[in-house]
């Protein structure tokens, strides 16, 4: 499984993907999709666009990785997990056909999503892309829109080692004559993405030189910085689904952006679990997401910073603790993954930066420890992984959290 080992759980190429499909019917043919691909933010535009989409009567099925606390997560319709029973039944059912195939824990997982929504019989389903694009699992589908968030570095190993590279991969979900929104680019990636959609004839929108106020005075429950654009990308794409012929009012639009963690059961995206000391989590995990995470702890009130962090190995570690601030007190730990960097490991490298702190061997000591040294007008942050919010997100009763 990628989500536990990481590298040597990748598989490169489409063969499997396509004998899964052919088995199961083509299920993808059965439904509308929209194709959501990225470094940063794929998650909450996908999640942001399922409950717009929930909002305006449709059914929707909603494809996101990794899952934070259950595996059911990653599969849901109109916010709703798959049941445990379909995927007990599932495998017991199709294990003879797949195993042979010695298919990846995504290439499976997707297929299994496909058919759940073909079974389910859903209008139209939002796909995010596992890892890159070109060659991802997911890119059989023929959506009515795609979508590419924005490229920074992240998953180097098999994307590249350059932003145009990285944009080359990501760009490979462009399809013949479908429009492409690009929520954010580089000086690297522009002329990437832009040559991507001459050769398919795909019309292309730059979210950020979409200045339109459509929706004056929108109101995001998602609070992270960075959702200024994750926003900008979807208001991008709504004419387009429209166009598309998806009915799509303007209370249904509001209604999605404003209640999106109770639509579709988003996680981990500047989540407050806890006021006095104020305790926030958070998914991002690379020096992209990290930035903005730091930017905004710089504009919050306090009187003194803990952070909670621990990270999986293949991130650019030293990357990130450059960008963290100094002042802060750091609890060092490790989520329950074989990917998990030792916490020993992380104070070594973190000191090395100028970061402080003690080490702690799994994440509800680490908060226990904040918790206990925060005093009322504290802020506890808790990050670095998505692993580590989900060990987080998975002691919340243990940590007295809501």
């Amino acid at each position: 499984m990628f989500q536990q080992v990481g590298g040597s759980a990748y598989k490169e190429g489409l063969e499997n993907t396509l004998a899964l499909d052919a088995h199961f019917g083509h299920p993808h043919r059965s439904f509308r999709s929209i194709h959501v691909a990225g470094t940063n933010g794929k998650g909450s535009c996908s999640h942001t666009l399922a409950a717009i989409l929930q909002e305006a009567g449709y059914r929707v099925g909603l494809y996101t990785s990794p899952h934070l606390v259950d595996f059911r997560e990653r599969i849901r319709v109109n916010g709703v997990s798959i049941p445990e029973e379909y995927v007990i039944r599932f495998v017991e059912k199709e294990r003879g056909f797949f195993e042979p195939l010695h298919p990846s824990f995504f290439e499976l997982t997707t297929a299994m999503a496909f058919r759940y929504f073909a079974d389910e019989t859903v209008d139209v389903a939002v796909i995010e892309v596992g890892l890159g694009g070109r060659l991802d699992c997911t890119n059989i589908i023929l959506p009515d829109v795609c979508l590419i968030t924005n490229i920074s570095f992240d998953h180097t190993q098999f994307l590249g080692d350059t932003l145009a590279k990285i944009a080359g991969e990501k760009a490979g979900i462009i399809k013949k004559r479908i429009p492409v929104v690009i929520g954010e680019t580089t000086p690297e990636t522009r002329p990437v993405f832009l040559q991507k959609a001459h050769e398919a004839g795909a019309p292309i929108y730059f979210a950020e030189e979409n200045d339109r106020e459509d929706y004056p005075g929108l109101e995001c429950e998602l609070k992270g910085l960075y959702q200024a654009k994750n926003t900008r990308t979807v208001l991008t794409a709504l004419p387009l689904l429209k166009e598309a012929g998806f009915h799509l009012d303007e209370s249904s639009v509001r209604s999605g952006f404003a209640h999106v963690t109770e639509l579709t059961g988003l996680m981990g995206r500047w989540q407050k679990l806890q006021d006095a000391p104020t305790l926030i989590c958070d998914t991002g995990h690379n020096v992209g997401g990290i930035s903005y995470i730091v930017e905004q702890l710089r504009q919050q009130p306090y009187q003194h910073l803990h952070i909670v962090m621990g990270m999986v190995n293949d991130k650019d570690i030293r990357g990130v603790l450059a960008l963290l601030p100094k002042e802060a007190t750091y609890y060092f730990t490790k989520a329950s993954v074989k990917r998990a960097l030792p916490e020993t490991e992380l104070k070594e490298l973190a000191s090395g930066a100028g970061l402080q702190g003690s080490c702690y061997p799994d994440v509800p000591a680490a908060v226990r420890a904040a918790q206990q040294k925060s005093l009322p007008e504290d802020f506890i942050f808790v990050g670095g992984s998505s692993f580590i919010v989900a060990d987080l997100l998975a002691n919340r009763d243990a940590l007295n959290l809501h």
